[in-house]
């Protein structure tokens, strides 16, 4: 079978493209597509929002980063796992959410083990790939392609997934994962991206040495009000965009409605939020700053949704607009937060060492996965125990708190 170089396939922009997009398909799957289909089957709140727990094997990038980084190449890693995620997508066809839940949840845990370490290579490759003129676009390309994988896993296989069927819905991912196997093994294999340089070398054996690393990283200007930030900084918005859309699924809108305003609709908007922001940084304004009013508004916006919570009735068609209307002005928000939080993160990764500027950015993205994953994790029971309005409440005071701690930023970060 012949080999093509990368410039005769494609563009890097195209190869990077398709692989965010196939990365972007699990978290869709999982965040969009799951929690709502598992409520139509009537499983609890509580276990939805356990599902959460599956994201867990994201919190270890950092421990199996070193071995990704010190053996084989990036693309044998890259196929390794592609090959893993089609096959759990075939054992997922042939598994039923309402009977053989456990075996599901055991598998998508693979599932997220195998996505984490395809993030892993591409983050890697994107940074052996992008020259400094090519970073911006790059990263363009990456929240754009990641997104459109997760609209497409999620709320599009959320409206379809009742005309296909659960076992076509998993069936036609494992060939969408084929298909990128097929394409990545004919891409040369980049002897710029598997080559591993001598200071490399040292970061690698540094790695062997957690404790001494932890030191090094905590040591960074800003790391501490950072790691805090990234870790809280979501809280409040997680929880109400998880549990909103099951509020609605409860208070009369269908599933199909849920996929097709959430899960794509919504998206889209989280796109162009996450591009305006790019937009905005790109114009040197300060993420900071940005951040500061963005959160605002978003504080706001939840409370918009809470006023939704305690008057919502299926009845009426106004409060049914100003809901669909609420989830897409959050995702918007959220759009925009998340590109000038990721700006925050890597000023302050830029901060640190040379040789342990990956590491360090790794460290910080970690934790932002964990405060993601935290709260949402346990959203779900929140509610079963005290129902909507009270959790949203609350989820309103952690947004506040988050306003609060983003004016407190040191210096070296503004």
């Amino acid at each position: 079978m012949p080999i093509l170089p990368l410039q005769w396939t494609s563009s890097k922009y195209l190869l990077l493209g398709v692989l965010y997009f196939v990365q972007g398909l699990p978290h869709g799957l999982q965040s969009g597509l799951l929690p709502i289909y598992l409520r139509t089957v009537g499983h609890s709140f509580t276990r939805i929002g356990l599902t959460k727990a599956f994201f867990f094997p994201w919190l270890l990038k950092v421990v199996w980063a070193p071995f990704v980084d010190g053996y084989l190449t990036k693309q044998i890693w890259l196929l390794m796992s592609m090959c893993a995620l089609t096959v759990t997508c075939l054992i997922c066809a042939t598994l039923s959410p309402e009977v053989n839940f456990t075996a599901l949840a055991i598998v998508l845990i693979l599932m997220n083990v195998m996505a984490s370490i395809q993030d892993i290579v591409v983050d890697g490759m994107a940074v052996k790939l992008l020259n400094n003129d090519e970073i911006g676009y790059g990263n363009t390309v990456q929240v754009v392609a990641y997104k459109l994988g997760s609209v497409l896993a999620g709320g599009l296989a959320l409206t379809i997934i009742y005309l296909i069927g659960w076992s076509s819905l998993f069936l036609l991912l494992a060939f969408v994962y084929s298909l990128v196997i097929i394409y990545v093994w004919q891409v040369a294999p980049f002897q710029s991206i598997s080559s591993t340089s001598v200071q490399e070398e040292k970061l690698h054996q540094r790695r062997l040495n957690p404790w001494k690393l932890l030191q090094e990283l905590l040591r960074v200007p800003g790391t501490a009000w950072t790691l805090f930030f990234v870790f809280n900084y979501k809280l409040g918005e997680q929880g109400a965009m998880s549990m909103f859309p099951l509020f609605l699924l409860d208070g009369g809108f269908s599933s199909q409605e849920l996929g097709f305003w959430s899960g794509m609709v919504a998206m889209c908007f989280s796109i162009a939020g996450s591009t305006l922001g790019g937009v905005l940084i790109s114009r040197h304004r300060s993420p900071l700053s940005l951040v500061k009013t963005s959160l605002i508004w978003r504080l706001i916006g939840l409370g918009f949704q809470t006023i939704i919570i305690l008057t919502f009735t299926s009845t009426s068609s106004v409060l049914k607009v100003a809901a669909i209307f609420s989830i897409i002005i959050q995702h918007f928000l959220a759009g925009m937060i998340t590109t000038f939080t990721f700006s925050i993160m890597m000023q302050c990764t830029q901060r640190a060492p040379e040789s342990i500027q990956a590491t360090h950015y790794s460290f910080l993205a970690t934790v932002e996965v964990l405060g993601k994953l935290t709260f949402s994790a346990f959203a779900g029971g929140l509610v079963d125990a005290v129902g909507f309005v009270p959790s949203y409440f609350l989820f309103l005071l952690l947004s506040g708190l988050t306003v609060i701690h983003i004016r407190k930023a040191p210096v070296t970060l503004s």
